[in-house]
């Protein structure tokens, strides 16, 4: 049965690990039903094929690199028929997870991983000499450096630095361009947000603005889930306890939690719980809401300002993985057919970025590969391209050309609102 209990022994154990993943291979052999989802899969399949059916006969080697090619879209556990509550207990990201974390404890953390993990770091020191940081992101001499010693592909795109981050932003904002009205909002902005995107995070402040939605900016860091892609449990049990302790201030307070981004709200409302089980994980993590979610939800309750006065036209919607992994629906989609004339096409398909999983220079090719599908229904001639996820807008402009923006971006668009 799953075991997700970090304090036990039994969870660290290697031998105990290799039986809890050689089970749920052998289950999910027999049903396929996930058979073409991801390389992991493709290669679980193929391997287990090669010793007759035979789960347990799969060589460490083998495991490592079904283990290394699965990149956490969770989409197999939205479709699995087994997940819990199921008798077998079937979740393939979270035993896939126990495998990469007692992997990295086993052999120790590479200094790549530190390096990727560490993203308010990173983004506190690129943010100072941002031109410089964006400059060599670029250069190809330098890339090839870091393709040796980083690990990172050579041709893989790299976010775009800010020097005024939405942090410093935002502090020079009078109180009155915060909102004053009865909904009230603690903006989780992210760390993608903050220093790569800070156009998301300045839509989104103009849109709570123009509704009357009050909003405030807590204390926060990265929400840790690169520390975890990393195997860096410990580090990112700190972001959790740290998030956890400010967020819950607010929440007393009546604020609800609200995340621009897809990857980072499911961390807060699936793992934060898991990683951290007390009540005040709980209440995080039963009042985070997606960006999107929550704009819907104010519509539904009659108070979502419907004077759009910019037509969007063509929209080619993008739906991240860890969405679709909240079962929440089309939040994103129904948001902008608010806006008078809006044809808004959705595709549900894995960009194949996938946080620092596409970034290596062992999976950027396969990233891309994985990627196909969405790029050729994003490359519609006249159509605005739109992500809820930052990091899959870096790979659609990778595998397109085209510059993906997030739904909060159309909406202050349609409304007209200077960011």
């Amino acid at each position: 049965m799953l075991n997700f209990d970090l304090n036990s022994s039994e969870f660290w154990d290697p031998q105990a690990t290799r039986q809890e993943i050689v089970r749920v291979f052998d289950i999910c052999y027999g049903c396929t039903l996930c058979h073409t989802l991801c390389p992991s899969f493709v290669d679980l399949f193929r391997l287990v094929d090669e010793n007759f059916g035979e789960a347990e006969a799969l060589k460490d080697e083998h495991v490592k690199e079904i283990v290394d090619l699965c990149y956490q879209c969770k989409l197999c556990y939205t479709i699995c028929p087994y997940v819990p509550p199921h008798e077998w207990d079937i979740d393939f990201p979270r035993t896939i997870m126990r495998a990469h974390l007692v992997d990295a404890r086993q052999r120790g953390i590479r200094f790549a991983d530190r390096i990727f993990g560490d993203t308010d770091l990173v983004g506190r020191l690129a943010s100072w000499v941002a031109p410089l940081v964006n400059w060599a992101n670029q250069n190809s001499f330098l890339r090839g450096l870091m393709e040796k010693y980083l690990g990172v592909h050579r041709n893989r795109m790299l976010p775009t630095f800010h020097g005024e981050t939405f942090r410093k932003w935002i502090r020079k904002q009078p109180a009155s361009s915060k909102g004053s009205g009865d909904e009230k909002v603690a903006l989780f902005y992210t760390c993608t947000v903050n220093y790569n995107e800070p156009e998301i995070g300045k839509s989104a402040v103009a849109v709570f603005q123009k509704n009357r939605i009050e909003c405030v900016i807590p204390d926060q860091q990265c929400c840790g889930l690169p520390f975890l892609d990393g195997g860096l449990v410990d580090r990112a049990h700190k972001k959790i306890e740290s998030n956890v302790a400010a967020l819950s201030r607010f929440l007393q307070q009546g604020y609800k939690i609200v995340v621009p981004s897809a990857s980072c709200s499911y961390m807060l409302k699936q793992e934060y719980p898991r990683f951290l089980p007390t009540a005040e994980s709980k209440l995080v993590a039963e009042n985070t809401y997606d960006l999107s979610e929550y704009l819907v939800s104010v519509h539904e309750r009659g108070k979502l300002d419907l004077g759009f006065s910019q037509e969007i036209g063509k929209v080619r919607y993008h739906q991240p993985c860890h969405l679709k992994a909240q079962n929440i629906g089309f939040k994103a989609q129904q948001l902008m057919q608010l806006i008078p004339g809006a044809d808004v096409s959705r595709m549900q398909c894995c960009s194949g970025h996938d946080g620092s999983w596409s970034v290596k220079k062992e999976n950027f090719e396969a990233s891309m590969k994985v990627g196909k599908p969405l790029f050729k229904f994003l490359k519609t001639e006249g159509a605005c391209t739109v992500t809820d996820c930052p990091l899959s807008a870096i790979q659609v402009l990778q595998g397109t050309g085209k510059k993906a923006v997030h739904p909060i971006v159309v909406m202050a668009r349609a409304y007209g609102l200077e960011i």
